[in-house]
C-alpha cells in the first residue's frame, strides 16, 4: 500500500475542482499536507502522515476537489496500515472503514465524470488514463473495505458491503464482478462443507463417490441448504460473467460450483446429470485456464514495461548529473 509522491504529483496535476467553494488558499495548502503526509507515510511514520492528512481533509470536508478526497483515501490507507502494524488495534480498522466509506462517494462521483469525458472525447489517451486511474481508485476502496470486514470477523458487515457493491451500477463492472465473486464463495463453501464430508465423501480405488450418509438425523436439512447455497452461488456467478466475462476469478468458481452440482446429482443417483454437470465443469475449467493464463502474459508484459520505464528514467538521471 505504498504512497508515490511522483504519483501524487502526476495525480494532483489531473485534479480538477468539482466545486467552487473552495479556495485556492486552502487548495495549496491540502496540496502541501498530501504531500508531506506521502512522504511520512512511505518513511513509516504512521502517526505523523495521519495528522498531515486529517489536516489537508479539514480543507475539503466535502471531497469536493480532487484534494479532498485524495487527502481522505490517503488518511484511510494510513489507518489501515497502522492496523496491518497491529492487530489488535480494532479501532485503526474501524476509523479505516469510515474513512474508506466516505472518500468513495467523491471517487464514484469523479469516476462519472472521467466516463462522461472518455465518451465526448474516446480518442484522448489521456483522458482514457484518467478513467483507468478513477476505476483502480473506486476498486481499491471497495476491496479495502470488505477486507477490513473481514480482517475483523465482521461477516454480516462484510455480506453487507459486499452485496451494495455488486448492485451499485456506478461502480465498474470488473469490482462489482469481483464482490459477487466473493459472494459465491461463500456459497461455494457452504455446499462443499457437506458433500465434502468424510461421511459422504469415500475413496474406492483410487476415485471418489458421494453418497447419503447413514445415520445422519439432519441430512434432509444440510443437503437441502448444500443445494440451496450451489444454485445462489451459480446466480452469483452467472451475473459476475456477464459483468466481466474475462474474470478468470469468476470461471473458476464457475468450474468449482458445477463440481458441486455434478456431487449432488450423485447423491441424489441421477447418473446422467452428474455427467452432463461434470462435462460442463471441465469446460468451465477449460475457459478458466486459458483466461487464467492471459492475464498471467498480461501482467508479465506490464511488469515488463515498468521495469523498462524505470531503468530508462535511472539512465536519464545518471546523465543529468555527470
Amino acid at each position: 500500500m505504498k504512497i508515490s509522491r511522483l504519483g501524487i504529483f502526476a495525480l494532483l496535476l489531473m485534479g480538477v475542482v468539482v466545486g467552487g467553494s473552495c479556495t485556492i488558499y486552502n487548495r495549496v495548502m491540502a496540496r502541501k499536507n498530501l504531500v508531506d503526509g506521502a512522504r511520512a507515510y512511505n518513511e513509516r511514520q504512521f502517526p505523523k502522515a495521519e495528522e498531515l492528512f486529517r489536516a489537508a481533509v479539514e480543507y475539503d470536508q466535502e471531497g469536493a476537489t480532487f484534494e479532498g478526497r485524495t487527502s481522505r483515501l490517503f488518511l484511510a490507507r494510513t489507518l489501515h496500515s497502522g492496523y496491518a502494524g497491529n492487530r489488535q488495534d480494532t479501532a485503526k480498522a474501524e476509523a479505516a472503514i469510515q474513512e474508506y466509506q466516505k472518500a468513495l462517494d467523491g471517487f464514484v462521483l469523479d469516476l462519472k465524470a472521467k466516463r462522461e469525458a472518455v465518451a465526448a472525447n474516446p480518442q484522448d489517451e489521456e483522458l482514457r488514463k484518467e478513467l483507468e486511474s478513477a476505476e483502480n481508485n473506486v476498486g481499491s476502496i471497495v476491496r479495502s473495505v470488505a477486507s477490513l470486514y473481514q480482517n475483523l470477523g465482521q461477516e454480516d458487515k462484510w455480506a453487507e458491503w459486499t452485496k451494495q457493491a455488486a448492485d451499485n451500477a456506478d461502480l465498474p463492472g470488473d469490482v462489482r464482478a469481483n464482490s459477487l465473486v466473493g459472494l459465491a464463495a461463500k456459497e461455494y463453501n457452504c455446499a462443499n462443507d457437506v458433500t465434502d464430508s468424510k461421511d459422504v465423501k469415500t475413496e474406492v480405488e483410487g476415485a471418489f463417490e458421494f453418497k447419503k450418509p447413514e445415520n445422519n438425523e439432519n441430512w434432509d436439512k444440510e443437503f437441502g441448504d448444500a443445494k440451496q447455497c450451489v444454485e445462489t452461488g451459480m446466480g452469483y456467478i452467472d451475473k459476475a460473467i456477464e459483468l466481466d466475462p474475462e474474470s478468470d476469478s469468476a470461471w473458476s468458481y464457475r468450474t468449482s460450483l458445477l463440481v458441486q452440482k455434478s456431487r449432488i446429482a450423485e447423491i441424489e443417483g441421477d447418473n446422467a446429470k452428474k455427467e452432463e454437470f461434470k462435462k460442463a465443469s471441465d469446460e468451465a475449467k477449460k475457459k478458466f485456464e486459458e483466461l487464467a493464463e492471459k492475464r498471467r502474459k498480461a501482467e508479465a508484459a506490464e511488469e515488463a514495461a515498468r521495469q523498462a520505464e524505470a531503468a530508462g528514467g535511472e539512465s536519464g538521471e545518471s546523465e543529468e548529473e555527470n
